[in-house]
This record gives structure tokens, sequence and C-alpha cells, in this order.
């Protein structure tokens, strides 16, 4: 068992602003890290805060741990004036605790951290577990709320209770919540961010810090000035820039994600419009409509 890591003092974390996280390119079976590359240059010019590596869209539990790691050494070499977010993901919590052992090495903005799936432990459970991890953590932890993959809900005292642990210090919200949200914007204890793209007007208009958005890695430049001009007061032209959005966003998602925001991307000459089985490929008709909206919102 790992003893709890006791950090010294530091600047509390702020996750504020967009964070895209990458999708993984592929060359036939291996990571194109040269492609992963030029993706994470090209969005680093165009208003980001920084990245999350190997998340649920950067098809992670397709990834070996050695391709994950490799992957965010290619992304920290090739933008090092970002900050990266890993992905901590498992039902296993030695196992999970021992990959924290290493990223406990690296330079990171922080852990990206979702409840265990299948399992759906009690709300005890959530709790130990999300204490474990940050006990052993030199990173902050962003706790990833999304019960539509892990299984189970965070409830409110729990995320509350969390957010006494000096190393959780943020949510991405993707729990489909509108009651809990607010609770948690209102409280003030967690920086949230909003997961669920369609959510990321409202959410960051409600007080939220900004949004951990895959749809970004299309109209990157409009979606980071939403987030902005929210955060900026500037409602009316927030709102402009947002009109073109939720059709975009919701055609993302019209096939299992990364799916369409590879598709697009290949379009764009970004990347081979490859995904690991058991994801498939957006359907021709599909790209059609995508490649209508990406020009609509241009």
């Amino acid at each position: 068992m790992s003893a709890p890591f006791t950090p010294a003092a530091t600047p509390e974390p702020d996750f504020s602003g967009l964070w895209i996280p990458l999708v993984t390119p592929f060359d036939g079976p291996a990571v194109d890290h040269a492609a992963l590359a030029a993706l994470a240059r090209r969005l680093a010019a165009q208003g980001v805060r920084g990245f999350v590596v190997c998340g649920s869209t950067g098809e992670a539990a397709a990834l070996t741990e050695d391709e994950q790691l490799a992957a965010l050494k290619t992304v920290r070499d090739a933008v090092p004036q970002l900050p990266c977010i890993m992905g901590l993901g498992g039902e296993n919590l030695p196992h999970v605790l021992g990959r924290l052992e290493q990223l406990n090495t690296l330079d990171l903005q922080g852990l990206l951290v979702p409840a265990p799936s299948y399992i759906r432990p009690s709300q005890d459970g959530l709790l130990r577990w999300f204490t474990r991890i940050a006990d052993a953590s030199r990173h902050p932890l962003v706790i990833y709320d999304i019960p539509y993959r892990t299984g189970v809900t965070l409830q409110l005292d729990t995320l509350r209770a969390l957010a006494a642990h000096p190393r959780i210090r943020a949510i991405k919200d993707c729990s489909g919540d509108g009651a809990k949200l607010r609770a948690l914007l209102q409280g003030g204890e967690l920086q949230v961010l909003a997961g669920e793209d369609l959510q990321i007007f409202g959410t960051v208009a409600e007080g939220g810090v900004g949004a951990i958005s895959a749809s970004a890695h299309i109209q990157t430049v409009r979606f980071a000035e939403v987030i902005a001009w929210l955060r900026a007061g500037r409602l009316e032209a927030a709102r402009e820039r947002w009109r073109p959005l939720p059709a975009l966003i919701e055609a993302l998602f019209a096939h299992p994600n990364p799916a369409c925001i590879k598709a697009l991307l290949a379009c764009h000459g970004e990347l081979q419009n490859t995904l690991r089985e058991p994801m498939t490929a957006a359907p021709p008709a599909l790209l059609a409509r995508l490649q209508a909206l990406d020009a609509a919102a241009a």
C-alpha cells in the first residue's frame, strides 16, 4: 500500500479554460506520433489552455500502458508550453496505484480520474476509491463524473466530501444532473468543467471555469472564444459565436466518439481515419453532414 503523498506548499491549481481531450492517431496498428505532435501544435496555437491525454476520446482503453506513456511524451515534447492532464482509469485499485507511482514522476497539471466502471460501488466505496488515489498522488485530481460510462452516480454529498481533500480540485461534469451541477457551481468547492459539449455554454455562463471538449478539435478558435467571452462577461458576443456549434456537436456524437472527430480531422489531412476495434468509422452519409456543418461554422 502506498503511503499518502505529502506535497510541498504549491499555488492552488487552476483548470480554467478550454482543454482538448486528444484523439490518438493511428498509422495502421501503431500510434502515429508524428500526427499526434502536429495536431497538438495546431491546437496549441488556437487558444486552448491545455490537453487531456489518454481520456476516453483518446481510446485509452485500447492502448497499452506503454503506448499511453509514449503518447503523453509526444504531446509534452510537441507543446512544452502547455500543461497536460493524464487520464487514469481502471477497476483494480492496486493496479491503478501502481500506475500512479510512475505518473508521480512526471510533470503534469493533473489527473483525470473516473469511478471504477462496471463495479458500481456504494457512495462510501467511491469516497474511499478517490481518497486512496488522491492520498497517493503528487498531482491534483479532476474527478470525471460520467455515470453512463461507469454505471455509478457520484452523489452531491460524496463530491462535497471529496472536495475537502487538498488534491481533489476540479470536476469534469458529464452527470446530466442539472441540480447537482448548479449546487456545485454555487458552492464553489470544486472548479467545474463542462464535459458534455452541448452544456458548455450553460455551464460556463453559470460559473463553470471551462470545458474538456472533444468537439473542440473542430472549430477550436470558436470554442475557445465562447468560453473566454463568457468568463469575461461578454454574453451577447459569446452567444453569437456559440450559435452554429450545437448542431455540429450533435453530429459529432451521432456515431460513437471519437469516430466523427477522426473522420473530420482526416478530411482536413491531419490524421488517418483509423480507430481500434471495436470502434468503427463514421458512415459516409454522416461524414457529408459533418463537413457541411463544419463549413457553416467556419
